[in-house]
């Protein structure tokens, strides 16, 4: 199944709704990293724990692609708060004009994801421009695995650039981190 403009429907979520939405994003979690399971910083568990953090946050936002009712991917993201710990794991800290946060500089993308049918539709980029739309932050930030060479230079065709990596809990892969300037 492949996606279409006229059968796939973008639907925006906030905090409030997390509870109508969390089992199809635990879902699509879950079939996205099947194969990553036996470490379990990618366990459901795990990813539940982030889910709920990320959400608790105000101004968290979702957005879901649905093909003829069939969820075929999200991503949902978040302001970084003033005492974010986000730069903090950067493996060489940043100068301190590039990590100083109050609340409504930076949105963190923590999540976008497709489901394997829907990937190189150009669903992903619909679903990551729709959740940006309207954000009232001055720039987006992201963690990507250095490892997934195809996935980061997609982010960087979406205007995305690294800016070093970061290890942001002790048990977790060390990721690059890119920013984009929102518009």
């Amino acid at each position: 199944m492949t996606s279409s403009p006229t059968t796939t429907e973008l639907i925006r979520y906030n905090r409030d709704q997390l509870d109508a939405i969390r089992p199809t994003l635990v879902s699509l979690y879950g079939e996205v990293y099947a194969n990553e399971m036996t470490d379990p910083f990618f366990s459901i568990e795990r990813f539940e724990d982030r889910l709920s953090g990320h959400a608790s946050r105000p101004g968290w936002e979702a957005v879901v692609a649905y093909d003829r009712g069939e969820a075929a991917g999200y991503a949902y993201a978040s302001p970084l708060p003033e005492r974010t710990g986000w730069w903090t794991h950067m493996l060489n800290p940043l100068p301190e004009d590039q990590s100083r946060e109050n609340g409504q500089r930076t949105l963190a993308l923590f999540e976008i994801m497709v489901r394997s049918p829907w990937r190189g539709t150009g669903l992903a980029h619909r679903i990551h421009e729709e959740l940006l739309h309207g954000r009232p932050e001055e720039r987006v930030t992201l963690l990507v695995d250095p490892t997934h060479a195809k996935v980061k230079a997609l982010y960087e065709t979406w205007g995305y650039y690294n800016i070093g990596d970061q290890r942001p809990f002790p048990d977790s892969p060390v990721y690059a981190t890119m920013l984009r300037t929102l518009p």
